[in-house]
């Protein structure tokens, strides 16, 4: 059984509200820590997250916490054990009332925890296993001891009888729950709750991986010509990222040719060739805070439709940038997006996710959502601090070329400010002739 912990940390208000200064610019100072100016004080982003899960927890019917995705772990605990660890559902977290959060993780990582992660308290640290998806069966007993550990956290803390939200769970863990009577709800709303307002830290780290991503693109726009593979632009992305520091390049989309049209969303070993149009798309993370960053190349040349193209991609984009600012529902900004039959698509749910937006943090896709498949029926307010990336797509008369742009922007006191940053209000033509 878990034993009891013995004292608790203080939240103040300065960790519930440290917001940015709207008065100041947006830093990307750079992924080192140095001692002769403030950059991110992760203790400091640490007592944010906690409090802002806390607030959340206490807004909600919820008792506690249970969490088994890396990205809502990393939120309550600040710890992180490597992308291998993404879908083997081996490690879980509980924040139950106001107790500090209980982490279960795989092996030796506990101990490692106890002596490198000194805001968790150690006896909150525990070495955990129920199975790694299946391959050691629940009649082993692994997931009932998990569950009786759990479940004496929520009694210690006087939340036993209280519902138990969970992000995501495998059966038997959730069968295993309510066998010892506890009641289990969705806990994922409560969590995007939490994470939806972005504090000064976690907005300089997603500044700093933008920032990543805008010297990744300038070296695709000087290696994108006739004889590259997709793959080979993938492979370089990722040297030079994990080179600069990320610790988690999730994606790299790299689509050209007539492959362009319709998006595939993925990358294959296609030869780029003079004239094609090919787009990229970057999704990795800075110290767990993530990019999505779409960027639309011509190869040598660029033909009339191709800019025509970009050219709508850039207009609808310009339009829903010029509505984001606090106050402003979802539905606004979906309105200016155009239709899906606009753009060759039978409806909103095929066109899902090319006319786009959403939020950003320790997971790729937070609050808000904005789409016209599901912005008009349950709009959702802009708040300042909120940051999001918004996605255009169009597709070219040609029949195979397509134009993807992609921003992210940071919802300020006032309006909003884009930090991706490779130039894109006209198409680029990667190595003219």
């Amino acid at each position: 059984m878990v034993a009891r912990v013995s004292e608790r940390k203080t939240i103040t208000s300065e960790d519930i509200d440290p917001r940015h200064d709207w008065q100041r610019p947006l830093g990307a100072p750079g992924v080192m820590n140095v001692d002769f100016e403030e950059r991110v004080d992760f203790r400091r982003l640490h007592r944010y997250r906690l409090a802002r899960a806390r607030q959340a927890l206490k807004n909600s019917e919820l008792g506690a916490l249970l969490v088994f995705d890396n990205n809502n772990i990393r939120y309550l605990t600040s710890t992180a054990i490597g992308e291998w660890a993404r879908d083997k559902m081996c490690r879980f977290a509980v924040l139950a009332g106001d107790g500090e959060p209980h982490l279960w993780d795989f092996g030796s990582a506990a101990a490692h925890h106890r002596i490198y992660a000194p805001w968790l308290q150690p006896i909150c640290c525990h070495a955990g296993m129920v199975g790694l998806r299946g391959t050691v069966p629940p009649d082993a007993g692994l997931i009932k001891r998990a569950a009786l550990e759990i479940k004496a956290v929520l009694d210690e803390n006087g939340v036993g009888k209280m519902p138990l939200g969970v992000d995501v769970v495998e059966p038997p863990m959730l069968f295993e729950l309510q066998r010892l009577g506890i009641d289990v709800r969705d806990g994922q709303q409560t969590l995007l709750d939490a994470r939806e307002i972005k504090s000064r830290d976690e907005i300089m780290l997603l500044n700093t991986a933008a920032s990543m991503v805008d010297g990744v693109y300038q070296m695709i726009y000087e290696q994108l010509k006739p004889g590259v593979r997709e793959s080979d632009i993938v492979a370089r992305v990722n040297k030079m990222l994990y080179e600069m520091g990320s610790d988690d390049v999730e994606a790299v989309n790299a689509v050209a040719g007539e492959r362009c049209s319709p998006h595939p969303h993925n990358f294959t070993d296609r030869i780029v060739r003079p004239g094609d149009q090919a787009f990229f798309d970057i999704i990795q993370a800075y110290m767990g805070y993530r990019t999505c960053y779409y960027r639309t190349f011509s190869v040598g040349k660029a033909t009339p439709p191709q800019h025509d193209a970009y050219r709508k991609a850039r207009e609808w984009m310009d339009a829903a940038i010029e509505r984001v600012r606090p106050g402003v529902g979802t539905d606004q900004i979906a309105a200016v997006f155009p239709k899906a039959q606009e753009f060759g698509f039978p409806d909103e749910m095929e066109a899902f996710a090319l006319q786009f937006g959403h939020g950003l943090g320790v997971a790729l896709h937070e609050r808000p959502i904005i789409s016209r498949l599901v912005s008009f029926d349950k709009p959702y307010e802009i708040k300042a601090g909120m940051v999001f990336a918004l996605e255009t797509y169009c597709p070219a008369t040609d029949g195979r070329s397509a134009a993807r742009i992609e921003e992210e922007v940071v919802v300020t006191d006032k309006g909003c400010e884009i930090i991706t940053l490779f130039p894109a209000q006209e198409l680029p033509i990667a190595n003219e002739y």
